[in-house]
């Protein structure tokens, strides 16, 4: 247990493995909402997303007496999301993600002119991300909207830093190429 960094996380893990009833809601307090953003970014639809954040912390709160977790709890929590999140388009063979459909903006005439760019740009980069590979698009939207560094991703991955950084770099650069050329294919 010693080998968590975060001194909180290990103080809530072992609430957790002691048994208290109250042992896994603050874990799930606590990191929801990364845990949301990143199923939304990679499900086919938010429904899927919540269900898979359920599910992990469900098979998380059975297992935790017996995981180690080595370093980041954040770390081991997100990766859980995107494996769960694989595995299901495995099996339902689904080529699209999604990373918007936070709440969804209704577009009318009557709404400000900024609000309907800022939903075309959220679309385009929504198209541009689900066309790019689940590895690059995973690898870019733990950096990007997790913060993780590429050490962190990379020792959650079990992959070598030289490949996630090889993967957000060709990602990125495909992103580039589809805001720069307009197309609709990365």
């Amino acid at each position: 247990m010693r080998n968590v960094e975060n001194k909180e996380d290990r103080l809530l893990l072992e609430r957790l493995r002691k048994g208290y009833a109250d042992g896994l809601k603050p874990i799930y307090e606590k990191y929801k909402i990364d845990m949301l953003a990143v199923a939304i970014a990679m499900a086919p639809d938010r429904p899927t997303a919540e269900d898979v954040v359920h599910d992990v912390f469900i098979s998380f709160a059975g297992i935790a007496r017996y995981i180690k977790i080595r370093k980041n709890l954040k770390s081991y929590l997100l990766t859980c999301i995107a494996n769960r999140i694989r595995n299901i388009k495995k099996v339902d063979c689904h080529c699209a993600a999604s990373i918007g459909n936070m709440d969804s903006v209704v577009r009318t005439n009557i709404l400000p002119d900024h609000v309907l760019t800022a939903a075309e740009e959220g679309e385009r980069l929504q198209q541009a991300l689900a066309a790019l590979p689940d590895s690059q698009k995973e690898v870019i939207l733990l950096h990007h909207m997790e913060g993780l560094r590429f050490q962190t991703i990379a020792k959650s991955q079990g992959e070598s830093i030289n490949t996630i950084q090889s993967r957000y770099r060709y990602g990125m650069r495909k992103l580039r190429a589809f805001f720069a050329g307009g197309n609709k294919n990365v």
